[in-house]
């Protein structure tokens, strides 16, 4: 008898009598689409569903390992027009309950929502903007960032083009605004690991930039003594007909050439062959950075649902922001958030059209925490107080 007694007490510590019941965590994933000048270099016109589906591949992962825990999450899928009032979509959703947000949006809208909503029980995730302001001047304590930001991506390239001693830059610079701030970001990076802006144009080479780059661009980079052209080209206007085309036989690199990024389809180590399979059978295209980006903020929720056993917000988003936390990114190296600016630790891969070249940070670069902080702002380096607080 006293046997029987015991073992149903033992089945009931390890039987709950009454069945947990299935608890729903719900995202929602905001994006927006803006229409780019045309372009002449950048023959591939982009997918029209980036990021969205990263956000896809990563609630399947999140179920799978959800359902042994009774746990459901769902994605609501939101596209905006260029000129929709995010903000007031945005307040919309968070007076219906929602209060996990992946913002697939642009620096400008971004900084809208920040400014304008008033929302403090909300957390955005950032899988698209990398603008340096909004790990610096723009930051909030509702924001993390999944996307690398420009300085993150500048510092990788510097990095390694210090390590093979190539210190002597050549900068050529578009006219654009997003132009501008990598170049910015650049200059900023060379400071840092002791490189050498030896010269700095701006390209205006009209718009048959094809006949434009044969014709000018070896004029162009006569009579200088630099080991690398750096081109600060994003909208990808005329940055691929630099390459071969300098008067002198040099590599070319930033955002062409030998280029920084979250993520690329070379890449295969670590499981990320795996990823990249699951991503490519779901979609019938490569992973890009955008889509890693949206994969890693559901991602991060789906982790810290998983560990800690809860729905609650206040939970999730202390969770989150831990030391305890660490993502798996099939990047070699558990993933997490500084908390002085939201920004996820993450190597940057640097690759070439169709190569992986290496991975930042570079062996040699060392921090007293982690290599990975001396990839964009250190926390010495923050203008974000009051985020910290």
């Amino acid at each position: 008898m006293r046997f029987l007694l015991c073992l149903i007490a033992v089945l009931g510590l390890t039987f709950p009598t009454a069945a947990k019941q299935v608890e729903t965590i719900s995202i929602v994933f905001v994006s927006q689409k803006v229409e780019h000048p045309p372009v002449l270099s950048n023959l591939i016109e982009p997918p029209d569903d980036l990021g969205v589906q990263g956000a896809l591949l990563a609630l399947q992962d999140n179920n799978t390992t959800g359902r042994f825990l009774k746990q459901k999450f769902t994605l609501d899928t939101i596209t905006l027009a260029e000129d929709a009032n995010v903000q007031q979509t945005i307040d919309q959703l968070v007076t219906k309950g929602h209060n996990l947000f992946v913002l697939d949006l642009p620096s400008v809208s971004l900084q809208t929502i920040l400014k304008q909503t008033k929302h403090q029980n909300v957390l955005f995730f950032n899988s698209r903007a990398p603008d340096n302001a909004l790990r610096q001047q723009a930051c909030d304590i509702r924001l993390l960032h999944t996307i690398p930001s420009r300085a993150m991506l500048t510092d990788a390239l510097a990095q390694y083009l210090v390590k093979k001693r190539w210190k002597d830059w050549f900068l050529i610079q578009g006219p654009h605004n997003v132009d501008q701030k990598f170049a910015t970001s650049l200059k900023a990076s060379a400071r840092k690991y002791g490189a050498k802006i030896v010269a700095e144009k701006i390209w205006n080479g009209g718009r048959d930039a094809y006949r434009s780059a044969q014709a000018e661009i070896p004029l162009l980079t006569q009579g200088e003594d630099y080991d690398i052209l750096m081109v600060a080209d994003e909208l990808g206007d005329f940055g691929e007909y630099m390459i071969y085309r300098t008067f002198d036989p040099r590599p070319v690199a930033g955002t062409q050439g030998l280029f920084p990024t979250a993520w690329y389809w070379t890449q295969e180590q670590w499981g990320a062959l795996q990823l990249q399979n699951r991503f490519k059978k779901q979609t019938k295209r490569p992973m890009t950075a955008r889509d890693y980006a949206a994969w890693a903020a559901v991602r991060t929720i789906g982790e810290a649902a998983t560990r800690t056993n809860s729905k609650n917000f206040d939970t999730l988003n202390r969770f989150v922001r831990s030391q305890q936390f660490e993502l798996a990114g099939f990047k070699g190296r558990k993933l997490s958030y500084r908390p002085w600016n939201g920004q996820l630790r993450q190597p940057v891969a640097l690759s070439a059209a169709h190569s992986l070249v290496t991975q930042a940070p570079i062996e040699g670069f060392l921090h007293r925490y982690s290599e990975l902080d001396t990839l964009g702002f250190d926390q010495p380096e923050s203008k974000c107080k009051e985020f910290i607080k």
